[in-house]
């Protein structure tokens, strides 16, 4: 069943709108091969390098009442990722935007996580040359889910350290989100296995790096510090220091090690999917007296704030 499209931009399929009925998509609405369709429509092939060898690129932006936060930032990543993987897609920017939009729309949801997502796709003649391949877009809105639970983010995550090394940058290019998450899947279950919620894992040098789809963030003094080395730039994670930077706290990227993590006043994870999240436990240890602190609280609240002001967020229309 193909669904409508409620914003057509140029070159892309417009479909009467009138009776279509958001609520019958509670689970969501992907946008591929030129159509909307429920997300439990949404396939692709099993000879998709995407599938096959992680040869894809994608990024997350979530809806929060209503709007887009920060669009235009993940919008700026994944087009860096597809032109660092030599991949093009038949979509111009704005209508990759405009696909975004319809996706939401049609779904109804007024909380949302949205993924665009680029694959190497596969050749026709079945080459193993990523040049005979044709590329694939393929973007979905699917309700929004956090990395951590009411309960968690009221008094904080228990997170463990894994042993687990992060695929190295020198391997493939941290600034490119993609989907080699085998050494942080890894990482949680050593997590879990030592009761944690979820883990950490380290950078070749034996730093903390990041943990599965979040970095991390040190509070000591009234400073922040998150890892520099072999991370992904989150987009959570620049907003943090965007924040900072207007109530004037001081934020810099650089080593943390283990000490560092474990002395630290706060500690904080940031992902797109769940925004800034207190930790309070590392290692079965409580960090300082075990509470969410102050300076993760005010950031908190003025993350959330932020979702609201025009320069932050974009409004989506619905049907």
């Amino acid at each position: 069943m193909t669904i409508a499209n409620i914003k057509p931009a140029a070159d892309l399929p417009a479909v009467d709108t009138e009776h279509t009925d958001p609520r019958s998509y509670p689970h969501g609405v992907a946008y591929m091969d030129g159509q909307y369709l429920p997300m439990s429509e949404a396939k692709i092939s099993v000879l998709d390098w995407g599938f096959l060898h992680s040869d894809a690129t994608y990024d997350t932006v979530h809806v929060w009442e209503g709007r887009f936060f920060r669009l235009d930032l993940h919008l700026d990543r994944f087009w860096g990722g597809m032109q660092r993987l030599r991949m093009k897609i038949p979509y111009s920017r704005e209508q990759v935007t405009d696909i975004l939009h319809n996706c939401v729309a049609l779904s109804g949801h007024k909380s949302a996580y949205v993924e665009m997502i680029c694959t190497r796709g596969g050749s026709p003649t079945f080459s193993r040359d990523p040049r005979q391949s044709e590329n694939r877009f393929i973007a979905f809105a699917v309700p929004f889910g956090s990395v951590a639970n009411k309960e968690q983010l009221e008094r904080g995550l228990h997170v463990s350290v894994s042993e687990i090394v992060r695929i190295s940058p020198k391997s493939v290019d941290p600034e490119v989100k993609n989907y080699h998450w085998l050494d942080l899947v890894k990482g949680l279950f050593d997590a879990y296995d030592a009761g944690g919620e979820t883990a950490l894992v380290l950078d070749e040098n034996g730093n903390i790096a990041e943990g599965p789809g979040f970095n991390v963030f040190v509070v000591k003094d009234g400073g922040l510090r998150t890892p520099a080395f072999g991370v992904l730039p989150g987009i959570t994670r620049r907003s943090v220091f965007d924040l900072a930077a207007e109530i004037n706290l001081k934020a810099v990227a650089e080593d943390v090690s283990r000490s560092d993590l474990s002395g630290a006043d706060e500690v904080f994870i940031t992902s797109t999917a769940g925004g800034i999240m207190p930790v309070t436990k590392v290692d079965g240890t409580p960090i300082s007296d075990g509470s969410v602190g102050p300076v993760t609280r005010r950031l908190m609240d003025h993350y959330w704030k932020k979702h609201s002001d025009p320069a932050w967020s974009t409004e989506i229309t619905y049907p």
